[in-house]
């Protein structure tokens, strides 16, 4: 056995990833909701972001197909870099709440897509939730404590695992509120009434929870330099 000492990582290192890695930051809203058609939609609506404000929308039609609805090229490339998806589209995407951040009316445009969704109050994993520091339920080591327990919600939760193209993801989820209301329409097309997101969506390691809901998060996402 070796007598020597491998140096632990710099505070450079813990602080952004291994080298030649770059964690990325990504603060706010996650909404997965499900319709009686077959049709699953997760909303994203980020005002915080390395790439500027933007919101996207990923949809899952119900032959299967996994639909990327992104405000520009740039945003286009990195989720779809994430995750996966068989359609990607540049599309215009606009996001309105009636309220900061859980505002109970929530309408949004992208492209072929229109929704609108009605916000509950939140429940006793909301509660729980918000009672974790915000500096503390971001960390990483904190997302991957969580991951066991977030197993164990219906519909294939994950709060850390490996996203597309060797990079890693961690969701630091700090509130989430029921959807108790909504209506969608697909080019045209109204697809039906609100449902539990079944079955899981396929973008990416994890699905959002069964019962419709919207999720306070902060995503870090590790990317190769």
């Amino acid at each position: 056995m070796s007598g020597s000492v491998r140096p632990g990582p710099s505070a450079r290192q813990r602080a952004g990833g291994e080298r030649g890695r770059r964690r990325l930051r990504f603060d706010g809203w996650i909404a997965g909701l499900g319709f009686s058609g077959g049709t699953r939609v997760v909303l994203g609506h980020w005002p915080r972001t390395p790439l500027g404000a933007f919101s996207d929308a990923m949809v899952e039609r119900p032959d299967g197909e996994r639909l990327l609805l992104a405000p520009s090229r740039r945003v286009a490339d990195f989720v779809a870099a994430t995750y996966v998806f068989d359609t990607v589209r540049i599309v215009p995407v606009e996001v309105n709440a009636d309220g900061e951040g859980g505002g109970r009316l929530w309408s949004a445009t992208a492209g072929p897509l229109a929704l609108r969704f009605t916000v509950g109050r939140r429940g006793g994993l909301g509660l729980l939730l918000r009672a974790v520091p915000g500096a503390l339920a971001t960390r990483p080591a904190w997302c991957a404590l969580t991951d066991g327990p977030a197993r164990l919600l219906p519909g294939g939760v994950r709060t850390r695992g490996s996203a597309g193209g060797g990079r890693r993801e961690w969701y630091g989820v700090r509130d989430l509120h029921a959807i108790v209301g909504a209506s969608a329409a697909y080019q045209g097309e109204d697809l039906g009434t609100l449902t539990p997101v079944t079955p899981p969506v396929r973008f990416g390691f994890g699905s959002v929870p069964r019962k419709p809901g919207l999720a306070r998060v902060v995503t870090t996402v590790e990317v190769r330099e």
